[in-house]
């Protein structure tokens, strides 16, 4: 992807990147810790305080990201409007209210009402909008929260953590966004302008529709796979033979993982499309996922390679549709794109919850390397059909 547009050329030069990717980078440990995250560390101690069941509790997550990708779409075209730095600052004021009421929370309505303000928080501030953010800014050029939960929770109590993440969006999120990011002009379409020519198409305008459809499919599928690992993986573990702190400790391979793929990739990203990202991704999870259904001894290298492809997928999901539909529409497809996505996600621990009651470990594992490797036959469609822009790069 070559050249800028004149509108591009006449804009104002953007913030610093030494600046504004670490800033991102913190507020989204901070956003992901206190909402998405959240009920993995507190869910069984509002469950026992409360009285209300552990699947009660944990749909409150459900909720939220059902909420979150209603309101992705509006999210999308308000960046790809206004810019980043209002929404983003919005998010951390709507997870800091949320966080407070589910302190508060001493009905299930009322929590509920909670995770519906903690909803409306992670649709305008997890990795969508801070995605758009840098798209629109720059164009083509969360475990340790979980730690952090689990620290604040057995000292002070769920109740008083919550108090705490909401200070910490209102005292720290919130500043850094108001602060640190640039306050960009608003866009003004120009019906005159040609099409953009940072895209990979060769001319005309955007993909077509089935292009963004089997894009929106493949990241949904992925955040289905990914979504029910992460909450079923321990319980697939155990009840494949291993005990739990052996579980734990292999678990625990699937995040070095991510980190790693991450770390090769930012290194080799710019000698290719990120549609290999994307294909290399779909492979190595389906891999791992195969890897993980024959058991012992292979679990350490299944989850290794399972890890490596859920890192790299994160990467894809933020430069593929940069790369497909080029920075001028790439705020408001990833606010559509995140709509079909957190839906998934809200769907897919009952999913894998389903398929383990029904098929057992083995089951459910055979059903998830279905699911993974139809993900692989979906890139390649869409590999195909991109084919010779890839070529070019």
């Amino acid at each position: 992807m070559t050249g800028r547009s004149d509108a591009d050329a006449d804009a104002p030069r953007p913030a610093s990147r030494l600046l504004v990717v670490p800033v991102l980078g913190v507020t989204q440990i901070f956003a992901w810790g206190t909402s998405y995250y959240l009920p993995a560390v507190l869910a069984l101690p509002i469950s026992r305080e409360t009285g209300w069941s552990l699947g009660w509790v944990v749909s409150g997550l459900s909720l939220g990201l059902v909420v979150a990708g209603l309101v992705s779409p509006r999210v999308g075209a308000t960046i790809a409007a206004r810019g980043g730095r209002p929404v983003l600052a919005t998010s951390a004021c709507l997870l800091a209210a949320g966080l407070l009421l589910l302190a508060l929370a001493t009905t299930f309505p009322l929590f509920l009402l909670a995770w519906t303000i903690i909803g409306l928080g992670m649709g305008t501030g997890l990795y969508d909008p801070a995605f758009a953010t840098l798209g629109r800014l720059y164009g083509q050029t969360g475990r340790s929260a979980i730690t952090l939960s689990a620290l604040l929770e057995a000292r002070f109590g769920w109740r008083t953590t919550c108090i705490i993440y909401a200070s910490l969006q209102m005292g720290l999120a919130l500043p850094l966004y108001l602060f640190a990011l640039p306050r960009e002009p608003r866009h003004q379409p120009d019906p005159a302008a040609g099409a953009d020519r940072t895209t990979i198409e060769t001319s005309g305008p955007p993909p077509h529709w089935h292009r963004y459809a089997l894009l929106a499919v493949t990241i949904s599928l992925a955040s289905v796979l990914s979504t029910a690992m992460s909450v079923h993986l321990l319980t697939i573990l155990t009840a494949k033979g291993l005990d739990l702190a052996t579980a734990v400790g292999l678990g625990a391979l699937v995040g070095p993982a991510q980190v790693g793929a991450r770390t090769i990739e930012m290194i080799i990203a710019r000698y290719h499309h990120p549609i290999w990202t994307k294909l290399a991704a779909t492979s190595l999870v389906t891999t791992g996922l195969a890897t993980l259904w024959f058991g012992a001894p292979l679990v350490m290298p299944a989850l290794l390679l399972y890890g490596a492809g859920i890192g790299l997928e994160s990467i894809a999901r933020g430069t593929l549709p940069l790369a497909m539909f080029g920075p001028r529409h790439y705020p408001a497809v990833m606010g559509r794109i995140a709509m079909p996505s957190l839906m998934a996600q809200a769907a897919a621990p009952a999913i894998g919850a389903v398929l383990l009651q029904w098929a057992g470990p083995d089951g459910a594992l055979a059903g998830f390397c279905g699911l993974s490797a139809c993900n692989v036959l979906l890139v390649a469609c869409l590999f195909a059909q991109i084919k010779p822009a890839a070529a070019d790069e």
